[in-house]
């Protein structure tokens, strides 16, 4: 019984392979035949000698991993049990890699009887030693299945079939991964044909799980998760729209008035994703990621400690969107890191208002025509980074849903002081339009990439030409080039920076 003898070993060591040869994640397209019978599986949170593997089965059983440095035979075998109360999914913390190595892991489920159920197969790359000048190829993207355009009956997702042809080495979700606000119908926003979703919106466990699943159900994405470490965070609509600790509820039907959507939403985002969770800290999402010399990544969490949006923003009385202690955290990494850049990955860009309607309060960083955005913290935080000899400060944003880039200059006694940050376009969602950004942080709108008005967008061909997503390269003399690119891969703009001078190069199709 070979797959029995297999559940006995949690070794390390130089040993082949025990378990069978898995198949390879599904081409890219709509419909994944074999998706809702096969494992998915996922890596994230990488360091130098270690990684967080996450799968997710179809149904009770011994999840039985091996994980192998590429070249070397050496081969970690692990086992896990998976059953429902965690919708079937599994975090296996795997430790003793070796570093800036690529690795692959086959995963096998055994049934409850014993018997030999699906295999699949990933890989990924553990990052390099801090001293290590290594490059690096980092994709982000945001807002998924938004407003009704959905997985298309024939194509899915299409962005992640150029996605998956950069073949980064890290995807990171910049949050509306789902939208468990809103609905997947058979026919899509803009006309098209779409795989139904059949949940409704999320005031349940139940529901939210039935979101994360229909995305990843999609052929496209499966693949990047397999073969690339995802480094996801959040947004509103991993719950409901511009929520925060203190408005996070909903008073008409599928929702209960009064009940706190918050909690429910936190948890299905922590279970459905390879994010490590701390037991001092529960519930914690922010996180960093440092790669080699060149690269230190810092994931940010603007949901879940955030002030009321409707509350006025003062210099006298300013407004926390990160809370203190991720604050705090921000402010040391800032200060301390020795990495040639420093990515800050933020779901609400800072500069375009967001936050709908408006009576609500603003949702992110800009205040622009209202006293309630939370501008005044992302002025300290600039000041912070300015303070820290930190011009070499790239922000990632998505969220509002189409492609934009801005320099700043936020302080006038310091016009050496220069940030730039890169707004990556819908990976598919409804297309956003708006031509309003502050200015007051000495703000230099680069290039922008929308529709002229939501009307004019009549049909799916027409929207499609707006989802994208963007990269980030650092080469291995530290030179930062960011590019933001259409669904089929074609740049739209760049954005080349060295640590000392910045070339700017835009170019539309």
């Amino acid at each position: 019984m070979l797959y029995r003898s297999v559940l006995l070993c949690g070794c390390l060591g130089g040993a082949a392979s025990l378990l069978p040869v898995a198949a390879a994640p599904p081409a890219d397209g709509a419909a994944d035949t074999a998706a809702e019978a096969a494992l998915t599986l996922a890596t994230g949170d990488i360091g130098p000698n270690s990684a967080l593997l996450w799968a997710q089965a179809n149904g009770p059983g011994q999840l039985v991993v091996e994980v192998e440095a590429e070249g070397t035979g050496a081969v970690q075998r692990l086992q896990r049990t998976v059953d429902a109360t965690t919708d079937y999914t599994v975090k296996i913390p795997v430790d003793g890699l070796g570093p800036g190595r690529r690795h692959l892991w086959r995963a096998l489920l055994v049934t409850e009887d014993g018997a030999a159920g699906v295999t699949a197969a990933g890989r990924f790359r553990t990052a390099p030693p801090s001293t290590n000048p290594a490059p690096v190829r980092l994709v982000w993207g945001g807002d998924l299945a938004g407003q009704n355009v959905c997985r298309d009956a024939e194509h899915g997702f299409e962005v992640f079939s150029a996605i998956n042809a950069l073949a980064p080495d890290l995807f990171v979700a910049l949050g509306d991964m789902i939208y468990a606000d809103g609905l997947c119908e058979a026919e899509g926003r803009y006309g098209n044909a779409q795989v139904l979703g059949g949940f409704e919106r999320a005031a349940d466990m139940s529901a939210f799980r039935a979101h994360w699943r229909y995305a990843r159900a999609d052929a496209g994405l499966r693949r990047l998760l397999a073969n690339t470490a995802y480094l996801p965070t959040w947004d509103d609509h991993e719950v409901v729209n511009d929520f925060g600790p203190l408005h996070d509820t909903r008073d008409t039907p599928p929702y209960s008035p009064g009940e706190h959507l918050l909690p429910l939403g936190r948890a299905a985002l922590l279970e459905q994703n390879p994010i490590t969770e701390h037991p001092d800290r529960p519930g914690r999402i922010y996180r960093s990621l440092r790669w080699g010399r060149h690269l230190e990544l810092l994931l940010l969490d603007t949901r879940q400690y955030r002030d009321a949006n409707t509350a006025p923003d003062s210099a006298e009385q300013p407004k926390t969107l990160l809370g203190r202690e991720q604050l705090v955290w921000l402010e040391d990494r800032l200060r301390r890191t020795d990495a040639t850049w420093l990515v800050i990955a933020t779901s609400v860009p800072l500069s375009i208002p967001t936050g709908w309607p408006l009576e609500g309060g603003r949702d992110g960083w800009a205040d622009f025509d209202a006293p309630t955005g939370f501008e005044q913290e992302l002025r300290h935080i600039l000041a912070v980074a300015a303070d820290a000899g930190r011009s070499d400060l790239v922000f990632l944003s998505a969220d509002v849903h189409f492609a934009a880039a801005f320099s700043y200059r936020p302080q006038p006694q310091r016009p050496d002081f220069v940030v730039h940050e890169l707004v990556a376009g819908p990976l598919s969602a409804a297309l956003g339009v708006s031509d309003d950004y502050d200015r007051d942080l000495g703000s230099e709108r680069l290039f922008r990439h929308a529709p002229p008005s939501r009307e004019a967008v009549k049909t799916y061909a027409d929207a499609r030409r707006f989802f994208g997503f963007g990269e980030l390269v650092v080469d291995p003399a530290g030179t930062l080039t960011a590019t933001l690119r259409g669904v089929d891969g074609q740049s739209l703009y760049e954005l080349k920076l060295t640590p000392s001078t910045t070339t700017r190069l835009a170019r539309l199709p």
